[in-house]
């Protein structure tokens, strides 16, 4: 339909750069004339219009490095929809780019089964020291070395300003010019892989940033007053143009599978995407993304708080084929025991361990009852769905940065708890998510922060504080003043992690245990969760009960409040008793806290809490004396 000059692979949008010289595609619909406009010089170039209101054309003399913008009808120039690159930022020229002359060394890499995901979220920004992609690349042995799988990128696509959380993007193609150049984010994955890392991008299709977005300049179709979304218009993706609306979106997400060899992406807010026509987009979008694989392992992943099985169904079974969810009812519930959260969304749970280990078994915990935060019934039965596909977490973006504060679940609760309840995290059965800086209970707050004009900006500030203002803490409106300001450079540059502190405590400690109970899900811990089992025996411990790689069961005892003892009958899967060994305990890296005292009867385990403290054990074929086992071998 259109002309090409490349073999690249099937972008239908933005400037792609073959061995002739470079085409352009545009959907303009409503323009009568658009141009291909050249800088420096301003040589423009008019393009064909098709039927659809795709503009095209294909030059020979035209490269990569060449900026470039278009006029329509005379109006602009404006820079690319699908720009690869933003060197001066969203309102600037456009530069074509040619992925194909990056030279990658993934060429054996074919990613990593869901069940071996272990997610950290990390904001590039604020993630080193510099801030920029070169940065965050040096870092990745930490993360391979603290034994997480797979890193996720919050939103990279450009935005306005200088500095921004990610969820302000605009530029859906480009990557942040502030974070460093495309090859940039490709030497960022090439590295990951190198060392065993998957990485997956955060993109938001939901929304896009109040500021430098030329989507409607260039159709008036992408947005539509028929769905609102918490940010205004919503995106349109069942009206009478939907297709290329729909498209655009996901040549998104593939240009990232393509161009720069993401292993998977994150949708922001699924729930927010409102579709009514006869196929749900997002369950087209999976589709796109899983038929792209090419002998990878490719993962679509939804943060969407609706609890719908349907979602991370397969297609066969009537799903919509996303291979997971973010699960938040988890974090929801222990933020409710651990540091009792009561207002807002935090209404709707009791924080119990009997709840919390509902929600473990089930996935997440609303399946259907009455949210008295929505004012309406929330969630579906996710019987029969796998638990690698439920996401859960102790801390998240959403879950530190849309605090009032930015502060995080260690700033809130002691150091006993946080590590009892990290250790029970990372033995769950379903995938955990780590964000940024958790490992070693980072000082630094992660809070919300922009670069808007100052116009703008005022707005932004003002709206952030007044949206504080049913919380108790934050009524009087001289208390939202110390709500940090969004614009203020303090709030951006307090956000960023000190990576100095992870050698000292008790972030030492911390880090220690986090690479032993990593190591232990790696190595111990069987990937199949058919065997899993929890419990609550008490008002303060949870009871995790699990396969070994081996045959073996392990055993995940969390004291999540105070002292005490927690009675437990194991009874015997073989008829007779069988002994136990201490693999470690959330203790064992802490000179302030005491080690939990462990009695084998027999017929039951007997442990002896002085605090909130984490047991871990193992089965061994007879009894014996509940010893450690080398902590050196798990960290």
């Amino acid at each position: 339909m259109f002309p090409s000059i490349s073999d690249a692979w099937g972008a239908t949008l933005g400037a792609v750069s073959g061995d002739r010289g470079t085409s352009f595609r545009v959907w303009a619909p409503s323009s009568a004339a658009v141009e291909l406009v050249l800088e420096p010089d301003g040589g423009r170039r008019p393009l064909a219009r098709h039927a659809t209101g795709m503009f095209y054309g294909a030059y020979a003399d035209v490269g990569p490095g060449v900026r470039y913008r278009y006029s329509l009808d005379g109006d602009g120039p404006f820079p690319d929809p699908a720009s690869r690159w933003q060197p001066d930022g969203v309102h600037g020229a456009s530069v074509v780019v040619d992925p194909r002359r990056f030279a990658w060394s993934d060429h054996a890499w074919t990613g990593l089964p869901l069940s071996e995901l272990v997610i950290y979220e990390l904001h590039v920004g604020t993630f080193s020291p510099a801030g920029t992609f070169a940065g965050a690349t040096a870092l990745l042995p930490h993360l391979r070395d603290l034994g997480v799988s797979a890193v996720e990128l919050m939103p990279v696509a450009d935005f306005p300003g200088a500095r921004n959380w990610g969820y302000d993007g605009v530029s859906l193609f480009a990557p942040a010019h502030t974070y460093g150049t495309p090859d940039d984010l490709r030497r960022f994955v090439d590295a990951a892989h190198g060392l065993g890392l998957a990485v997956l991008m955060d993109v938001v299709y939901n929304h896009t940033g109040p500021d430098g977005c030329y989507l409607g300049r260039f159709s008036p179709y992408y947005f539509t007053d028929r769905h609102v979304s918490p940010w205004g218009a919503g995106i349109d993706l069942d009206g009478e143009h939907a297709a290329p609306v729909r498209r655009f979106f996901i040549e998104n997400a593939l240009h990232w599978i393509h161009e720069y060899h993401m292993d998977g992406i994150r949708l922001d807010a699924t729930h927010a995407m409102q579709d009514d026509g006869p196929r749900h987009f997002l369950a087209e979008l999976a589709e796109c993304v899983h038929q792209a694989a090419s002998g990878r392992r490719l993962h679509v992943i939804a943060e969407d708080h609706r609890n719908l099985a349907a979602m991370i169904a397969p297609p066969d079974q009537g799903g919509w084929g996303l291979d997971a969810v973010w699960a938040d009812d988890f974090h929801h519930q222990m933020r409710r025991l651990l540091a009792g959260d009561r207002e807002g969304y935090y209404r709707d749970f009791a924080g119990t361990t009997a709840d919390i280990a509902t929600t473990v078994r089930q996935g997440w915990f609303f399946t259907g009852q009455y949210s008295e935060h929505l004012q309406e019934p929330r969630g579906t039965d996710p019987a029969g769905v796998p638990a690698e596909r439920f996401v859960v977490c102790l801390q998240n973006h959403d879950q530190v940065g849309n605090r009032a504060l930015g502060d995080r679940l260690h700033h809130g609760v002691d150091g006993a708890t946080y590590r009892a309840a990290s250790a029970l995290l990372l033995t769950l059965p379903h995938t955990p998510l780590l964000f940024m800086g958790q490992e070693w209970a980072a000082s630094s707050p992660f809070r919300y922060f922009t670069d808007h004009e100052p116009a703008l900006g005022r707005l932004v500030t003002e709206g952030r504080r007044r949206e504080f203002k049913d919380f108790a803490a934050f009524a009087d409106a001289a208390a939202r003043e110390h709500i940090p300001d969004p614009q203020a450079l303090d709030t951006f540059l307090s956000s960023r992690l000190d990576w100095t502190e992870r050698t000292a405590e008790p972030h030492a400690s911390t880090l220690a245990l986090y690479r032993a109970a990593l190591t232990f899900r790696r190595t111990c811990l069987a990937a199949e969760a058919a065997s899993c089992d929890v419990r609550a025996p008490d008002d303060d411990t949870i009871v995790l009960s699990r396969t070994c790689r081996d045959g073996r069961r392990a055993l995940v005892v969390a004291r999540l409040r105070g002292g005490g003892e927690a009675h437990l009958d194991i009874p015997s899967a073989t008829g007779h008793t069988r002994g136990w060994v201490v693999a470690f305990t959330s203790a064992d890296w802490s000179d302030r806290e005491a080690r939990p005292a462990v009695e084998d009867t027999g017929a039951s385990l007997l442990i002896h809490f002085t605090g909130p403290a984490a047991v871990i054990l193992t089965e061994v074929d007879a009894p014996g004396p509940l010893v450690p086992m080398n902590r050196r071998s798990l960290s």
